[in-house]
């Protein structure tokens, strides 16, 4: 199921890129939503007040930051090799190929790996773009320059238009 709640301010990315501005919008967050104790060490809140703010963070929190703490609560001790072996296992059946050629770049961080499918999958997105508004077999727009160019061709070769090269023409140039 999607998520259908707004964010209050952008999710942290994989990457890490907008942390300290991810950081301080959580902390100001969780200060005005009553419960910025909570976040501090040695605290002495109620267990439903940790548990408010953990939610708030967690529903700010790019989705392929949420796969390690998933597999914590169950018990396991998780290694990147892990993680990685895991995001391999959930490529779909048809992409057998791809799932091995993600696997040959030989990926040693489970960040690495997301980032290299986040661009991947953005780059998608803007192929399939291009492909809706242009479809493949389509026929192709007409080139503007092209137009013109033959347009002044047949304007020269008609005797209208501007004349070839420099000056004002044969005889009609500066002190004649």
């Amino acid at each position: 199921m999607s998520n259908i709640s707004k964010l209050e301010f952008a999710a942290l990315d994989i990457s890490g890129k907008n942390y300290l501005s991810w950081i301080l919008n959580a902390e100001i967050h969780i200060d005005a939503m009553g419960i910025g104790d909570t976040i501090k060490e040695e605290n002495k809140e109620s267990p439903q007040n940790p548990a408010k703010a953990m939610i708030f963070l967690r529903h700010h929190l790019h989705g392929g930051l949420k796969i390690d703490s998933q597999l914590k609560l169950c018990g396991e001790k998780i290694t990147g090799d892990d993680l990685l072996e895991k995001t391999y296992s959930t490529f779909h059946a048809s992409n057998v190929v791809l799932q091995q050629q993600y696997r040959e770049k030989g990926f040693k961080r489970y960040s690495d790996l997301i980032s290299c499918l986040l661009v991947a999958e953005q780059n998608n997105e803007l192929l399939m773009k291009n492909n809706e508004i242009h479809p493949t077999g389509a026929n192709p727009f007409p080139e503007v320059n092209v137009a013109m160019h033959e347009e002044k061709m047949k304007q020269n070769k008609t005797g209208f238009g501007r004349g070839r090269g420099r000056g004002r023409g044969r005889g009609h140039g500066r002190g004649r």
